[in-house]
């Protein structure tokens, strides 16, 4: 593993800390460190070993997950890619800080004060966001992200229907708003995935022509929406399961066109490539529940810890070597992480279809590969954040 040296130049002059200069700082940083610390936790209140915490439950895990971590990491992901988008500037300085203290406070509030605070508090971080990033999208008429905007706005009404589901408030499981947020994440990943994987494998595996292909393109969006619709909705299990299908079939058509057996030397490429399919497998998955054949659990954990937490980890360490200044090269810490979140995938997966004593077994090791694997990310990455961009550029 790499050796950590934090150099000590002092913040230029009138120049916000180089943490919060740009979002994927401070929302990478925290995102990895809830990943460290919730899935132990939880592992351990599942096991009985937390009595004094009893909302350290399956809502609250599955909650910090979804809304927590992955918001965390979207926030973080839009607000530099918004930059780019629009050559305007995202919260930086104190903006951005205020709304890392809220994204820490909403923590804080789902696992010790749960109900009306928490709703509160953390129901607020979503939309804050989804207005500052709108308001640059707006300012720029950046029209085509307009949808990506969209998004970020169909998670915080989830975030908040779920608040209301688990206390009570409305008659709804709280599992659809979590579900419906999964589905639309996996939208999001479809359309920034379309947008970067063909990129980044023509530009990093020289000789690969990876194809985009309009129509395929467009219905794998469409297919994606309309099976998030027809599951939070409620749709026949047989509709579900046509629609479901169809959308893992075109994009698995969409994946292979992107030339993935490219990849393969490449971790920084494979990484993404691999966790695309799992997003065709929790479609396949996702059908084959919705016809009584297995269960809705195990495409979600597919959707969720295969593909969410793999684009995410392949995603946080290409744009944190790029926006610091470094070379877009993965060494063995890297390799190290994106094995072990596969290991943990497989492993959660696996863990729906055994006996109860090798189940056990196959969580424990399950959360321990996935939260080493950002454990690794904190170390080896966290002085990147904390530092200014090595070649002197802005960001």
């Amino acid at each position: 593993m790499r050796s950590i040296h934090i150099p000590t130049e002092p913040t230029p002059a009138g120049q916000p800390h180089p943490l919060l200069r740009l979002g994927f700082r401070p929302f990478y940083l925290l995102a990895a460190a809830l990943a460290v610390l919730s899935v132990p936790l939880w592992l351990a209140a599942y096991k009985g070993m937390l009595p004094a915490l009893p909302t350290a439950n399956m809502l609250w895990h599955m909650h910090e997950m979804v809304f927590g971590f992955g918001g965390a990491v979207i926030v973080g992901f839009l607000f530099t890619a918004g930059r780019n988008w629009t050559n305007l500037q995202t919260p930086a300085g104190g903006q951005l800080a205020a709304l890392a203290l809220l994204w820490i406070a909403g923590r804080v509030a789902m696992l010790l004060a749960p109900g009306v605070p928490a709703l509160v508090i953390d129901g607020l971080f979503l939309p804050l966001c989804a207005v500052a990033f709108g308001r640059v999208l707006y300012q720029a008429q950046s029209k085509r992200n307009y949808p990506v905007c969209g998004i970020l706005a169909l998670l915080s009404v989830a975030n908040l229907l779920f608040h209301a589901a688990a206390n009570g408030w409305i008659a709804l499981s709280p599992l659809t708003p979590v579900h419906g947020a999964i589905l639309v994440i996996t939208v999001l990943e479809a359309v920034i995935g379309g947008r970067v994987i063909p990129m980044f494998t023509r530009n990093g595996a020289p000789g690969s022509q990876p194809l985009t292909v309009s129509w395929r393109e467009k219905a794998s969006i469409a297919l994606l929406l309309a099976t998030a619709l027809a599951w939070v909705t409620g749709w026949p299990g047989f509709v579900l399961a046509a629609v479901a299908f169809a959308a893992a079939a075109v994009n698995a058509i969409r994946l292979v066109g992107w030339a993935p057996l490219a990849a393969l030397r490449v971790p920084l490429l494979w990484i993404l490539h691999l966790a695309y399919a799992w997003i065709v497998a929790g479609l396949l998955l996702l059908g084959f529940a919705a016809l009584g054949i297995g269960s809705s659990s195990s495409a979600f954990h597919a959707l969720a810890v295969g593909g969410m937490s793999g684009l995410i980890l392949g995603m946080i360490t290409r744009t944190a070597l790029g926006h610091t200044g470094r070379m877009l090269r993965a060494g063995r810490a890297e390799s190290a992480m994106y094995l072990l979140l596969q290991a943990g995938a497989v492993a959660r997966l696996c863990a729906n279809i055994v006996p109860a004593g090798i189940r056990d077994f196959l969580l424990l090791g399950s959360a321990l590969a996935w939260s080493v694997a950002f454990l690794i990310y904190l170390i080896v990455y966290a002085p990147y954040l904390i530092r200014a961009r090595i070649d002197g550029r802005e960001g």
